[in-house]
């Protein structure tokens, strides 16, 4: 999907004088090695490089024959998306990627509103619309050759709860500027037979899995580990004030597989069971222990209860003199993954849109064919070491 957007981009750029495009992501970090990089590749892959510049102090690229750009923005500095302003043509088009990681659609609806203005007096050469992946869009007349506007949507389809499913496909008139394909890895060129060994893998182990990541189709709840979450704005203070025990789980990780850190509240019910706030991600890779120190410290996080896989006691007594006084080591033996699954299915789990990994993770993770949890789960794993780890140790909260 995103290749075939980059390409499509960069060829009407340089076919329209007049347009300009903004690339967003949900954080502005995530952007230099994704699609920046994907951006530049589509470049070099039709061959103008010489043609182009890119600076990173901001993430731009120039087509040196206009002056026309493209700039790169994250939707956690929303100041400087609204504050774009070109200096040759418009600014019409706008492609967001991994859109599924905007959990709000308002977050949505400002990004579109700034791709307005009257574009109908700039020219460009004759192109017939566009055949991209998950698109919102307002296509050309085949028979126009005036510049157009265009928002472009791609991502995997997670969760059929999401805002996108009802808003794209799901009530989608004959009248809409809505065009909307699903596309399958069957279908994609770039892969090789490593990537379709994997699939198959998937297909055979994770059927599920398999059916959203590899066929495109919406994710159902069917066979959730998790299925009695959902996603919701809170206070994190006034759930705590409601006598909510905040704790955190660490899962290690560095090259293939990604550090992720899971900030949670757990508040019981009286009679069993409860709810769990799950309210802060960390989620990276390349990670030193020092790294994930100062990221944990910079969050604000350095003085609470971690617990953190125990399968690493050097990285965790490591941590411990770095300056995390309150990490301990996660309980693990034999059947702990079933019963801290167990533990948590008592209670009903409420994800702050802004964990937009974690959200990712808990609607992707499934009962495989073997029965067995299957699908990304370095958060989930992170999940479960806190939950258990606060309820398993006498419910005692900390400071």
């Amino acid at each position: 999907k995103s290749k075939t957007a980059a390409l499509w981009y960069i060829v009407h750029m340089m076919k329209y004088p007049a347009a300009n495009l903004l690339v967003v992501r949900k954080t502005y970090n995530s952007l230099r090695g994704s699609w920046f990089a994907e951006v530049w590749w589509a470049v070099t892959r039709l061959g103008a490089a010489s043609l182009w510049k890119r600076t990173e102090t901001p993430y731009e690229m120039t087509y040196l024959p206009t002056g026309q750009k493209i700039y790169f923005r994250g939707l956690d500095d929303p100041l400087k998306i609204t504050s774009v302003t070109t200096s040759q043509g418009k600014l019409c088009w706008l492609w967001v990627d991994e859109a599924f990681e905007i959990a709000d659609e308002g977050d949505f609806d400002s990004l579109d509103e700034c791709i307005r203005g009257d574009v109908s007096g700039f020219a460009g050469a004759n192109c017939r619309g566009v055949n991209s992946t998950n698109t919102n869009s307002t296509n050309a007349n085949s028979s126009d050759t005036s510049l157009f506007k265009q928002t472009t949507l791609t991502f995997n389809p997670w969760s059929g709860r999401h805002w996108l499913k009802r808003r794209f496909f799901d009530n989608v008139r004959a009248d809409d500027d809505v065009f909307a394909i699903t596309t399958t890895y069957e279908c994609n060129e770039w892969l090789d037979s490593a990537d379709y060994a994997m699939f198959a893998r998937m297909r055979r182990d994770n059927p599920q899995r398999y059916r959203v990541a590899g066929l495109g189709d919406w994710g159902v709840e069917t066979g959730l580990v998790f299925p009695n979450f959902r996603e919701e704005v809170f206070d994190v203070g006034a759930v705590l004030r409601n006598g909510g025990r905040a704790v955190f789980g660490l899962d290690f990780g560095y090259m293939s597989d990604p550090t992720a850190l899971c900030g949670c509240v757990v508040v019981s019910g009286d009679s069993g069971g409860g709810t769990i706030y799950v309210f802060a991600e960390l989620y990276g890779y390349h990670w030193t222990n020092r790294d994930i120190y100062e990221r944990i410290s910079a969050a604000g996080y350095a003085k609470e209860r971690i617990y953190a896989d125990s399968a690493e006691p050097k990285s965790i007594d490591e941590l411990y003199r770095i300056g995390l006084p309150r990490i301990g080591k996660a309980r693990k033996g034999a059947d702990s993954i079933n019963h801290g699954i167990q533990v948590i299915r008592n209670y009903a789990v409420v994800v702050s849109p802004c964990c937009v990994n974690f959200l990712r993770e808990i609607s992707g993770y499934t009962y495989g064919g073997d029965g067995r949890p299957s699908g990304s789960d370095h958060l989930m794993d992170a999940f479960r070491y806190a939950v258990t780890g606060t309820l398993d140790t006498e419910r005692v909260s900390f400071a």
